[in-house]
């Protein structure tokens, strides 16, 4: 399983935000889950081969797969949560909807739309990530340069959509069981863009099929740093994003 399928495992079984990026929040998580205790400080280096050591991989500081699969196989799935039922449309699951909750009133039913149309074509997914605040793009932009880890992302803050309310990324599952990859997500990006979202598994650099955006109409032909720099222009301004 890819690293960041792992990591997301986790994120779920731990009833955290799903984004499939390690931040100090996550390995909090992870560190109390397993130690039975808060971690004392604030050193994610120590919580960090802490943890290592304590699911019995090489305690270097630079968690990889084989650290994700020793978390994971040490933090049993939650099977509890509520579920989408395939065979019903009526019904978007709980943790999607906190996540929609983020986005702008305008991606919100769109995101719904797509939990929908996905569970009356067979398929059962979540809505795992949605706004990010700057400082916690700082923070996984910081991921693997000034902080431990691997590095995530290249976009720092007001640098990315998810910074905007705009974006959100999608998790496939079976039988409860997330499916970091799968051809359903590819099955589903069609469905997405009839809906008027921006689908990233048509991106022609790094496709991200789990990923799903709403362009506003005044952006239709700008390039998506111009996009990204008009968006941070207009939140200092307070202005709308989408008008």
């Amino acid at each position: 399983m890819a690293l960041d399928a792992l990591i997301t495992q986790v994120q779920l079984n731990l009833g955290l935000t799903a984004d499939g990026i390690a931040g100090p929040k996550t390995w909090n998580a992870v560190y109390t889950k397993l130690m039975g205790a808060a971690p004392l400080g604030k050193d994610l280096a120590k919580i960090i081969t802490d943890v290592q050591t304590k699911v019995g991989v090489k305690a270097d500081g630079a968690p990889g797969p084989i650290t994700w699969e020793a978390i994971n196989k040490a933090i049993p799935a939650v099977n509890n949560e509520e579920q989408i039922n395939p065979a019903t449309t009526a019904k978007v699951d709980s943790r999607s909807e906190n996540v929609i909750s983020t986005l702008l009133p305008e991606v919100q039913p769109l995101a719904r739309q797509l939990v929908i149309q996905a569970a009356a074509k067979g398929i059962t997914i979540k809505i795992l990530s949605g706004l990010r605040t700057y400082e916690q793009q700082d923070a996984l932009y910081a991921q693997g340069r000034t902080t431990p880890g691997q590095i995530v992302t290249n976009a720092k803050g007001g640098y990315s959509n998810h910074n905007f309310g705009l974006a959100f990324d999608i998790g496939v599952f079976e039988n409860g069981k997330y499916m970091g990859e799968s051809p359903k997500y590819a099955q589903l990006g069609p469905v997405g863009v009839a809906l008027g979202l921006a689908w990233g598994g048509n991106w022609v650099s790094l496709k991200d099929t789990p990923h799903y955006e709403l362009r506003p109409d005044w952006a239709k032909n700008m390039s998506n740093s111009d996009l990204l720099a008009a968006l941070r222009d207009r939140k200092s301004k307070g202005t709308s994003l989408i008008a």
